[in-house]
């Protein structure tokens, strides 16, 4: 018999606003324990230098996290000029300073070089993986590991406001971008070096800006004395599961063929059920009633495949609760 899960099965996504010095973590246990929730996750910490859009994933909704990992994101950031750190923002130690000679012609020819498809080499304080550990893990150990360059698109990278040694920069990135990266680069191409004070992410994929922080949902339902009552105003918060991934193509499936997926079973393409997809597609799968049934791949024999489906409690009884 399946573990029964503690926690309600709520499914959603809450767009929090993530202060200065939160940990990206410790707000997915808050929102958790807020809405009772079976289960939670985020979609990409955040650093805690950093403020802004950090959408967390309720119950079924986190089997589509990695879709929100994988979208485009845009960020505001300030960076300073001449003083450049070990780990391109304001929580590094100083390396170097230099005098900041710069005028705003050379600073909107050097931000050129920053558009349009790029390659990047990742910052050793970042979170990617060397042998199983996050490479910030050996930046703290004085310990070097020589990183690849990789293409990012920056598909826009537009100056807010140049004043004295601070820059302010709207950024629109491609996933795997680092913006502290950028900022770094910067410095270096200027001749003075820089790093980032301030970062704040504005939005992820096509979500709209509008996010609150924490203390704003647990005020909503702090005067309510019925709990449950105070579940039904934060549940009418959350967007949808498929929020993520509605730019991907879609299907509807028959009441027996909404059956068979959610059971895993591959289904043939009828000819006259969808347009043409391309081998390797994400599809939206809904059944009856446009309930969202997860994705699926289209394979060479026009064939759908089930890749992330959702569990409903009518379906699992070991998802009740």
């Amino acid at each position: 018999m399946a573990r029964r899960r503690k926690g309600r099965a709520i499914n959603g996504i809450l767009l929090v606003d993530k202060h200065q010095g939160e940990s990206s973590n410790a707000i997915v246990q808050q929102i958790k324990r807020l809405y009772g929730a079976a289960k939670a996750g985020h979609t990409g910490a955040l650093d805690p230098l950093a403020t802004g859009m950090l959408p967390v994933c309720l119950g079924e909704a986190t089997k589509f996290s990695q879709f929100l990992l994988d979208a485009d994101k845009t960020y505001e950031v300030e960076a300073q000029l001449g003083v450049r750190t070990n780990t391109s923002d304001a929580d590094g130690e100083v390396v170097s300073t230099a005098l900041v000679d710069v005028s705003l012609e050379q600073l909107e020819n050097a931000l050129q070089q920053f558009r349009g498809k790029i390659h990047q080499v990742p910052s050793m304080f970042s979170a990617l993986k060397h042998n199983g550990q996050p490479l910030y893990y050996y930046a703290r150990q004085g310990i070097d590991i020589p990183r690849d360059a990789r293409e990012i698109d920056v598909f826009s990278n537009r100056l807010l406001s140049f004043k004295g040694d601070s820059v302010r920069l709207r950024i629109h990135c491609s996933k795997g971008t680092y913006i502290r990266t950028i900022v770094d680069d910067l410095g270096q191409l200027l001749g003075c070096g820089a790093h980032v004070r301030e970062l704040r992410r504005i939005t992820v994929a096509d979500f709209p800006e509008k996010m609150e922080p924490v203390s704003y949902f647990k005020n909503l339902v702090a005067d309510l004395e019925d709990q449950g009552q105070g579940h039904q105003t934060l549940d009418a918060l959350l967007l949808p599961m498929d929020t993520p991934v509605l730019k991907l193509p879609s299907m509807m499936l028959n009441q027996a063929d909404t059956g068979r997926f959610q059971h895993g079973q591959n289904l043939q393409i009828k000819e006259n059920q969808t347009p043409a997809f391309k081998v390797g597609t994400y599809i939206r799968v809904y059944g009856p009633d446009d309930l969202f049934l997860g994705m699926a791949n289209v394979d060479d024999n026009e064939t759908l495949q089930p890749k992330r489906l959702v569990v409903y409690p009518a379906l699992d009884n070991s998802q009740q609760v």
